[in-house]
């Protein structure tokens, strides 16, 4: 206590209310005090007997977005392999970070949570890696950042990309528009290389006219379609980072009159349980995210049981699920 108390310039009494007695001190001093704990890894007394006794047998999941339908198999799969185990689960809503960081680091410095696992490119709270040796066991799931240097279950997005384009290509479509994830997003910069290296593999020209990106949402979908049919030349198939953003293209054909896939072919991406059931039904890639989930909970625990585990990604086969919005434009 006397080393957070010195780092953070306070007293050992202000200390022990900031990490205690939140409200009794200011924000900003909280604020020191916080990091000056995960700097120097310091344990409050009373967490650290709860620790000694095995008491909080709960791990905290980091989501991108919550909303997002497709991480709802992915969680199953963490949640489902956690409660064999005896862990209960608790889901943070990264999409709300700046409201959520501070909830965050309250459960990480009083080691309320006994390890994390984050199914997005980075933490939801700022930490260099002096600062990460003080945090509890990590894994990352469905993305893969290399400078986090986490043991990582995802899949070759880049493959899974290249063979998705490579079909439209072997169905006869020479004009393959592309509407990308958020370019922040590692898994959407995979994707987006595998789109360009299809399309030159195959001799066709990467036009610029025909590359767009936005969100994992309803609206970039549309939005992209609506723009893509406006061209001189429009093109005859979208290839979609997600099956969100091939849904919202899709009803935005139909809004237009369009018939997909005879005027528009549509390939998705994760294999969602809607994909399915929209009319017609979604060619898509498709992602173990059950499994996804499982393997990086399994990975966790042998993290926090101090098994070895090593950094680097493990990498799951995905699948190309062929439905009816790509058409066959061959001749015969």
């Amino acid at each position: 206590m006397k080393d957070v108390a010195e780092r953070a310039q306070v007293s050992t009494a202000t200390v022990s209310r900031a990490l205690m007695n939140p409200e009794k001190v200011s924000q900003n001093t909280r604020t020191r005090v916080e990091q000056a704990a995960i700097d120097i890894g310091y344990l409050p007394l009373a967490a650290g007997r709860a620790l000694k006794r095995g008491d909080s047998r709960t791990l905290l999941v980091i989501v991108p977005d919550i909303c997002d339908p497709f991480f709802g198999e992915m969680l199953r799969g963490i949640e489902t392999t956690a409660a064999a185990q005896g862990y209960l689960v608790l889901i943070g809503d990264c999409a709300h970070q700046n409201q959520q960081e501070k909830t965050f680091l309250d459960l990480i410095v009083t080691r309320q949570i006994d390890g994390l696992l984050l199914l997005g490119s980075r933490l939801p709270f700022d930490a260099g890696k002096a600062e990460q040796r003080h945090l509890p066991p990590m894994v990352m799931a469905n993305e893969f950042a290399p400078e986090l240097e986490l043991p990582t279950v995802h899949i070759d997005n880049l493959t899974a990309a290249f063979n998705a384009v490579t079909y439209l290509y072997e169905q006869g479509h020479r004009r393959i528009a592309c509407v990308g994830g958020p370019q922040e997003m590692p898994l959407c910069h995979y994707r987006m290389q595998g789109y360009i290296q299809a399309l030159r593999r195959h001799g066709l020209l990467v036009t610029p006219q025909y590359i767009t990106r936005g969100n994992f949402s309803l609206e970039t979908g549309a939005q992209a379609l609506e723009s893509f049919m406006a061209l001189p030349e429009p093109p005859d198939a979208l290839f979609c980072h997600s099956d969100i953003i091939a849904l919202g293209a899709l009803s935005q054909a139909k809004k237009r009159g369009l018939r997909v896939p005879h005027d528009v072919s549509l390939m998705g991406f994760d294999d969602i349980a809607l994909s399915q059931f929209c009319d017609p039904p979604l060619t898509t890639m498709a992602q173990p995210r059950f499994e996804i989930g499982r393997q990086a909970m399994l990975l966790l625990l042998d993290h926090m049981q101090g098994r070895t585990v090593t950094s680097g990604s493990r990498l799951l086969e995905c699948n190309l699920i062929i439905r009816d919005s790509v058409q066959c434009r061959l001749p015969g």
